[in-house]
């Protein structure tokens, strides 16, 4: 506080008012309590659909409908896992998945890369008319293309087969801009400039020089795809006119109405299963994708 006098009166003027430590630190404590007690009930609403559905994988349908709701597992998990092998051929429809999303994720990663690298890093002429092509594309809902993509597969006598479900797929126009937006940040003009300079052509400067750059992003346009392909259900039914063989989301929409009636718990039974693989690949790929992430920061 300080004094000012003048005209025989004394003015007193008070400074800011400083918080102590221990104020500062309680606020802070407060704070980060919310902080926690919010991203717990966030949470905690996002885990309680999976608890759900392992809930009613566990009960029969008469149970799972029954009033207060049960929200502890039951008995009946092996009896509706053995009703849901007797009704439809579930390996064989998830081998039939696995074979299609991994083919699939692996020919985007590739293809989708590789057109990334030349929109980011080079020049050419209508590289930015191909680009716009390629963003109007991006932008047709994919059931427009379902009748055209569907005629060309039966001239090409493909349908029935899992060619018409891989061959279609095997590039998308968000991948390439996906990694496009990625490598224009992530991959320095001199990387590849020393990389010509040391007489790497284009395949060694995108293997050597790009690739190991974008990993992180590749990771994710694997999951990301692995899941589309997994959970694609429209196209599969269109394409895969043979009903043995088919994919494992078209195999299980089979199970509603079943002898008449719904078994609800065999349905959630085979989701639930039908979840495992997509857990076990987003594992993996969040792991890269952190993995590499640490690494650059250490760098």
């Amino acid at each position: 506080m300080s004094s000012i006098k003048g005209s025989g009166r004394t003015t007193s003027v008070k400074g800011p008012e400083r918080t102590s430590p221990v104020q500062s630190i309680k606020g802070s404590q407060r704070r980060g309590i919310a902080l926690h007690l919010v991203l717990i009930v966030g949470l905690l609403l996002s885990v309680f659909p999976f608890y759900w559905a392992v809930i009613m994988s566990t009960h029969q349908s008469t149970e799972i409908f029954s009033y207060p709701p049960k929200l502890l597992p039951g008995s009946h998990l092996f009896e509706n896992v053995r009703h849901l092998f007797d009704n439809v051929d579930f390996f064989g429809s998830m081998f039939n998945s696995l074979l299609v999303a991994t083919s699939v994720t692996f020919l985007v990663l590739f293809f989708d890369s590789l057109a990334a690298f030349v929109f980011a890093k080079f020049q050419f002429p209508g590289r930015r008319t191909l680009f716009a092509v390629m963003m109007a594309i991006f932008m047709v809902p994919a059931q427009l293309q379902a009748i055209p993509q569907f005629v060309i597969m039966a001239k090409l006598g493909w349908i029935g087969t899992m060619t018409a479900l891989i061959v279609p797929a095997a590039a998308n126009a968000f991948g390439i801009f996906w990694m496009r937006q990625y490598m224009k940040s992530a991959i320095h003009d001199e990387l590849i400039d020393a990389s010509k300079l040391d007489g790497a052509g284009f395949l060694r400067q995108y293997w050597h020089v790009a690739l190991p750059v974008v990993r992180p992003g590749l990771a994710f346009l694997g999951i990301f795809t692995f899941m589309g392909q997994w959970n694609d259900y429209a196209w599969p039914l269109i394409a895969l006119t043979n009903p043995d063989n088919v994919t494992l989301q078209v195999a299980l929409s089979q199970l509603n109405g079943v002898h008449g009636t719904t078994d609800y718990g065999m349905v959630m039974t085979g989701a639930l299963l039908a979840l495992i693989p997509l857990l076990i690949v987003f594992a993996i790929g969040a792991k890269q994708i952190i993995g590499d992430l640490g690494k650059g920061a250490i760098r």
